[in-house]
């Protein structure tokens, strides 16, 4: 068994919104993508997905790429990006893929999920600049969500988090999102939502005592990356 992390795979099966159109590293993506999962994972592995997964605009849009997904080996997880718009309550997540017999994919949202000697915890996040309050507020609270059912049977095992957006502030120093990681004893983050230029300037590095990782799928050669 092994545990894997990608993010922002961007599939767009109906093909609504390829990432193609911005070539560069982005031409070819999808095959880049299947290539990258078929070659990495097993049918024991567990893949964490960090938002941006589907440019369908609801689910029955995004279902042929939950169908591509579920097509790789493995389980997959997903939690929400700024572009996932099909995202609705987990109850209604988890009944459409049930109803198109897909069953080895979840969801990770104000919950957490127990992976040997780990406990994988996370959330969207949002914006720690010019945002709106009240969704940056919401955010927090789903995280600590997720890092609460995860302290409360840790049991010694080390909690890994997993954002969409960056947890920084302008300055790639500590905010809100990174002094709830550390009040829990993380110790590893990965994080998406940064493409093109603003990979070059993201933080890659250790935070007060957390290790941040960028794992947007351009990032990282389109391969998932083994933690």
């Amino acid at each position: 068994m092994a545990l894997y992390v990608i993010g922002d795979t961007h599939f767009s099966e109906l093909g609504n919104k390829p990432m193609d159109v911005f070539e560069g590293k982005w031409t070819n993506y999808r095959e880049k993508l299947i290539n990258g999962f078929l070659s990495t994972m097993g049918d024991a592995d567990i893949l964490v997905l960090c938002g941006d997964f589907s440019w369908g605009m609801n689910l029955s849009e995004a279902l042929p790429d939950f169908r591509l997904l579920a097509s790789f080996p493995g389980r997959k997880i997903l939690l929400k990006g700024n572009h996932d718009y099909w995202w609705t309550t987990l109850s209604k997540m988890r009944s459409f893929l049930a109803d198109n017999s897909i069953s080895n994919i979840d969801f990770l949202h104000n919950n957490c999920y127990f992976y040997e000697d780990m406990i994988l915890c996370g959330s969207r996040g949002w914006h720690n600049e010019d945002c709106d309050q009240k969704i940056f507020n919401r955010e927090l609270i789903r995280l600590e969500a997720s890092l609460k059912a995860a302290e409360a049977d840790r049991q010694g095992r080390e909690i890994v988090c997993f954002l969409h957006y960056p947890p920084f502030d302008k300055a790639a120093g500590a905010s809100p999102f990174t002094e709830l990681i550390r009040a829990y004893g993380v110790k590893r983050c990965f994080y998406g939502h940064l493409h093109g230029h603003s990979i070059k300037n993201a933080f890659c590095g250790e935070l007060d005592g957390v290790y941040y990782s960028l794992i947007s799928a351009d990032a990282i050669g389109f391969r998932p990356v083994l933690i």
